[in-house]
Parts: structure tokens; sequence; C-alpha cells
């Protein structure tokens, strides 16, 4: 705006140290070199002469999103407004707090994706009762009181339940173990950082569970705490005592909430005069009125607004409804809401499984673009969650099947449009498993799939130009007798890469599966029951590299941030430059990898996140737990041929590590043989594979002393 270049003042901006609450006056008296600049350069003192006058002005006009302003008539009555270039979206000119000032009232209305889970469930759960006969639900209507949805709340089996899912919540249920709605809206109004760090979480509870007498300040109060178990919760709470006790009217109530959520020290002491003089005409002694008021004031910094809580509550206890009750319809409709959230996703189709779910792939033949529930216990894969599908393609698939389904991959590609269905989408419904019906098995589709594409361009192209094809009709019919080329199934691990590439998770299985039981054996948790761990202690985890990055500190040292999954839970894991620089060899993307590590709570995120101090791979950690790998072999089999063979796979994993235990079985008898230490071998994954691929998975095992 001066005509002054970039780089000259780049050059003024980088003498201005870059800390918190940093301002150009503060600049000028803590950098020598800025202020010197600043008294001998004309130009330089100019340029922060301006910025001087600027700095702290309103920038622009920033909004609330939930936030509306009423008045009784015209706006521009009573506050000057603001709107954007092309004259829409008002604001007042006036904050928060001048609008109120001026008798406006604002209200800030909160857009909840949970109104439109429970609408989603609802709409399809009243289509699976209309098939049968039965009245529809009306969400509104359900008992507050249902034996079963109160069960599943005190098991603390509370993901994807409205405001209950975190872990922190789930530990407070545990505790609390709620038997009614209002142990609900307490929950909610519990679990924040002043009630759980004030001891009123404890005494709550204690209470509930008869651990602790029930005590009420003075009688009158026992019909407003009785609720709470003598326990101020509420801002309501402090509104009624007010009335009962001092005579307050319901303005006044609410001004002394006000005062006291404020602690302003001048409008306290105007208050506690008011209400000592209302209680002492209502025969309350003084010293009774000032403890009272000294309670409330200590609690009134911890209430929360009950109405609030009870709308949580109310949609807390709803979802947990469905979800008992309906739990396939409420699961599909929880998934379509997070289908772009690929870490939510796999929480919640862990969550299926235990709910004991059968979610099934994706398929061309009966997906939508959103997860539905077929019945009650089977979830079918929305088309939507897939990468590299967009809505259009989708669209495109659903509208041509309803004529007739889809016979196999020919049949598929001859009657989609392929210019919305395109090769990489067609490639995506491979790979993720929606195409499975239509052919042998997905290498043979993917095998087959240049040859249908063509053979549906070219039908294409001699309808659109009226030329009948000599073969034109064995092309159109080979749905009837599809004529697949044979090649050989792909392996579980590409199968699964193919899954996690296009639905951002395994969901036929597993790379984790196949080291479950040396988990269980080593006695190692799992990531979903990890904890916040203490000062100085460490926990050891095995799980999959699916993510990974570096960054450079301040020392220009590599430090990694890697997500590990388990199939259970992911984790985040920081891998600071010391670790990094011993195990950087390990960090490889899709590779199992052990950390040891602290565990604590991210704020931010409010999951957990984990620090490593020592990383190994999962051979290191097999011989560090004196693993032994165990093979089944039947009389049959063993020959010389065979023991060069096994002795050949061996031989590039010769260590004084592991031990080779023969479980040598014949029709009447069977033994258990130790080979001596000359077999003994360093326990890699590729040895295990190996053995596995030659000899059969069910014949190779790893075991752990108990």
């Amino acid at each position: 705006m001066q005509g002054k270049s970039y780089g000259f003042v780049d050059r003024i901006a980088k003498l201005v140290p870059f800390e918190l609450g940093m301002t150009l006056t503060k600049a000028l008296e803590d950098e020598a070199q800025l202020k010197t600049l600043y008294d001998t350069d004309e130009e330089v003192k100019d340029l922060l002469d301006m910025a001087l006058k600027l700095e702290g002005l309103t920038r622009n006009a920033g909004k609330h999103a939930g936030g509306v302003v009423i008045a009784p008539s015209q706006l521009t009555d009573f506050s000057p407004l603001y709107c954007d270039e092309s004259g829409a979206h008002l604001v007042t000119q006036f904050d928060k707090d001048d609008v109120e000032s001026v008798g406006l009232v604002k209200f800030d209305f909160l857009g909840l994706r949970t109104l439109t889970i429970i609408d989603w469930a609802v709409q399809a759960i009243n289509q699976q009762r209309q098939q049968t006969q039965e009245l529809p639900i009306h969400i509104t209507e359900i008992p507050l009181n249902d034996a079963a949805t109160f069960k599943l709340l005190q098991s603390a089996e509370t993901t994807a339940i409205f405001q209950l899912e975190s872990r922190g919540m789930k530990d407070l249920i545990k505790r609390l173990q709620p038997s009614c709605f209002e142990d609900i809206v307490a929950l909610v109004a519990l679990f924040r950082p002043g009630p759980l760090q004030s001891g009123m979480v404890d005494d709550f509870i204690n209470r509930k569970h008869g651990r602790q007498k029930v005590e009420y300040p003075h009688p009158d109060l026992e019909p407003i705490l009785k609720n709470t178990y003598g326990v101020i919760l509420y801002q309501e709470q402090v509104m009624k005592i007010a009335q009962v006790l001092s005579g307050y009217t319901l303005g006044g109530a609410d001004m002394l909430r006000r005062a006291m959520g404020k602690k302003k020290p001048e409008e306290m002491a105007k208050q506690r005069e008011i209400f000592t003089q209302g209680a002492l005409a209502r025969g309350v002694p003084e010293q009774q009125a000032t403890y009272i008021f000294d309670l409330m004031e200590k609690f009134a910094g911890y209430g929360f607004n009950k109405s609030h809580s009870a709308a949580y509550a109310l949609l807390s206890y709803q979802t947990a409804w469905l979800k008992t009750h309906y739990p396939a319809a409420f699961m599909a409709a929880v998934l379509s809401a997070d289908m772009h959230n690929t870490d939510k996703v796999v929480v919640l189709v862990e969550e299926c499984r235990t709910m004991k779910l059968i979610l099934e792939s994706p398929q061309v033949n009966r997906s939508l673009f959103k997860f539905i529930a077929e019945d009650h216990q089977r979830v079918i894969y929305g088309l939507g969650a897939l990468k590299g599908v967009g809505e259009g393609s989708i669209e495109n698939i659903v509208k041509t099947r309803q004529q007739k389904l889809f016979a196999d991959l020919f049949d598929f590609c001859q009657r989609i449009d392929l210019k919305k269905v395109n090769r990489r989408c067609l490639e995506a419904l491979v790979r993720s498993g929606a195409l499975d019906a239509l052919g042998p098995h997905r290498a043979a589709l993917w095998g087959n799939l240049e040859e249908a594409i063509k053979a549906a361009e070219q039908s294409r192209d001699n309808q659109d130009s009226g030329i009948q094809d000599l073969f034109g009709d064995v092309i159109i019919n080979r749905s009837a007798q599809p004529n697949f080329q044979e090649t050989l199934p792909w392996s579980d691990k590409t199968r699964l890469l193919g899954e996690k590439e296009t639905l951002g998770l395994y969901l036929t299985g597993h790379p984790m599966d196949q080291y479950l039981s040396e988990i269980r054996a080593m006695k190692l948790p799992r990531l979903q029951d990890l904890k916040p761990t203490q000062r100085g202690q460490t926990v050891t985890v095995v799980g999959l590299i699916v993510g990974i990055r570096t960054i450079k500190n301040k020392r220009q040292e590599k430090i990694a941030f890697i997500s590990l999954d388990d199939r259970s839970a992911r984790i985040d894991v920081t891998v600071f430059a010391d670790s990094y620089a011993k195990a950087r060899a390990l960090l490889i993307k899709d590779d199992v990898l052990v950390v040891e590590g602290e565990v604590s709570m991210d704020d931010y995120s409010g999951q957990l996140k984990m620090v490593a101090r020592h990383l190994t791979s999962l051979a290191q950690l097999r011989s560090h737990k004196k693993a032994r790998i165990v093979l089944k072999v039947c009389q049959a089999i063993i020959t010389d041929a065979w023991i060069v063979s096994l002795k050949t796979i061996l031989q590039p994993y010769q260590a004084a590590a592991c031990f080779i235990r023969i479980h040598y079985q014949r029709p009447e008898s069977q033994v258990l043989l130790e080979l001596g230490m000359d077999w003994c071998v360093n326990p890699e994954q590729m040895l295990i594979d190996q053995l596995r691929q030659t000899m059969g998975v069910e014949n190779v095992m790893i075991e752990y002393d108990s």
C-alpha cells in the first residue's frame, strides 16, 4: 500500500520476536536492532508508525456459527448491521455482550449430527416394520425406564452413543451405574473438568450407592437436591435455593446465577447481602445462611445448565435405546454419518463385530450410497464409503440394477454408463469386493476387466452407429455363460491391501489376525484396552503401521508420527529423534511394529496417544519372550527329501534364538520332539510365512511359556 518492496517489509517483520502476546511497542523495547532502525531509518519509522496506529484495531467482523439475534422489530432499530460483499449473511456490529446490553435476545442454535443419525435409524426401522405389518415407532414416545437400555449403559458398551462414548465417560459410567433417566442427566453434567477435579463426582457416586450419607444444608432444600443426592449440580438448583430460602424472584435468581458464574467481587458482595437478609426474614440463622451462600458460590462455578444437560441426556438415551433394540439399523446410520472419517469407521466396524453384527462387504447388487441394515443382525457396507467411487457413479449403478440385477462382470460393464463409472471407479469396485458376486474371485475380475470394458464399449459404439455386429449377440448374451480367463486367486495380503486402499480399512480380515493368538500368549494388551500410564511407567503393544510421517525438529533431527492399528483400535505414536535414529529401519508402512512407551490422553482430540521409548521388531520380541516354533507333521510326510527341504528353509535364519519343536503324529500315537541348538532360528515373519506356505497354516504354530 505504501509502495514498499516485499523484501524490505519482510526484513523488518523478521526482527519482531515470535512470542505469544508480542506487540510492536514491546518489540521496539526488546529488540535493539529494530529500535536502532526505527531511530535511524526514515522509511522504517514511517512503516512502524503506521503499523502502531493499525495494531489492535478490529480487522474483520466475526460471527458465531449458530448465534441468532432476535429483536421485537427491525434489527436496525437496535444495532448497526454488517453484510458481506454479496449483500447476504447479516451480522450485528455489536458483540455478544453489547447485543444483550441493548435488550436483544441471543440464542445459540446448535446443529447436531446425532439428530440426523436418529432420523435415519428410525426411517430404516419403520421400513422394516412396515414389511412385517408392525406399527411404526416414534422416538419421542419410547419409555424412559427401559431395563434393557440401562443394562447396556451399565455395562459401559456405549461406543456410538451420544456424549457417552469417550474412554473417560465409560469409566465414569462404570462407577456411577446409571439406573434412571435423572442419572444420565447427571452424567452429562458431571463429566467436566470442574466437577471431576473438585471431588463432587466422588460425593455424588458414593451417595447414590449408599457409601456416604445424603445430607442437606437445610430441610427446605431436600425437594430441590433430592435427585442429586444433596449435591448442588445444576444452575437451576442455585436459582431455586435462592427463591426458596431468600425470596428471590426468578429474574433476581438468574442475576445471582450470572454473578456467581462471572465471580465479580463487588457484585458477589451485593448478592451475599441480599441473600442473607432474605434468608433471615424467613427464619434462617445468619450463620447457616452464610454457609449455604458459600456452598452455592463454590458449586456455581461447576454448575451446569440442567435444561441443556437434560436435552443431551435425552439424545443419549434415545441412541442407547436404538442400539439396544435395533442394533443393525442404528449402527448403519452411525456408519453412514461417519463414512468419510476412516479412523472413526475403524472403531465402529470393530464395535459391530463386538455386537455380533454381520458387516457385509459392499455389493453392487445390494448396497446403496449409505450403509443399510438388511435385518436386525446384518449391515451392508455403503458404496459411498469407497475411495474413488463418486456419488454420480453410485446413482448410475443403483438406477441400472432396478431393472434387473447384474449377472456378472460383462453384464455389469455392458449396462452401466462407462462415462460415469470409469475405469478407476471399476478398479476400486473390484479391489473393495463390491463386484465379488459377479465373478469367480477378485483376481479373475481384475484380469478380465479390460476385456469386459472393451466388449461393452464395442457394443455401445455399434448401437450408437446402428451397425449390427456379427458377434454382437455373443457379446450381449455373454452374461449367461461368462468366459473368464483363468487366473490364480489373490493372496490374503493382496486382497486385504486392496480393501485398505479403497475402504480405508481391512474388512474381510486383517493382517493382525495371524498375530492375535501370539499377543494373547504374550499377555500384551490390545489397543482398545489401553489406559493412560503413570509417570515413568510404560506399556508394550503390537500393531500394524498404517500411517507414518516425519518432520525435523529445531536441531534438524527427524521425528516420526506413526498411526498404529491392531484391528481393535488405532493410536498415534510419537517417535522422538533418539528413538527414530535407532529404529528407523523398522518404520515401514504396513509392517508390524512392537512399541514400548508411555500412554496419555490427547486433550485436543480426546483420544489416547503414545510416546515411544523403545521400538523393536516382532522377531526380536519373540526371541525376548523365548518363543518356540511348533511344526505339526504326520508319519506319511517325513522322508529324507522332506528333512532336506526343511533344513533348506531354516538355514538362512539359523541363530541361537528360537527352538524348533516337531509335533510328530502317527495313527496310534504322537510325541513332541525338540530339535537341538543347531536347528535354532531367528523367528522372522518371512520364515513363518514360508513354513506355513509349505506345510499349511494350521501346521505351524508359535508357542510361549505360560
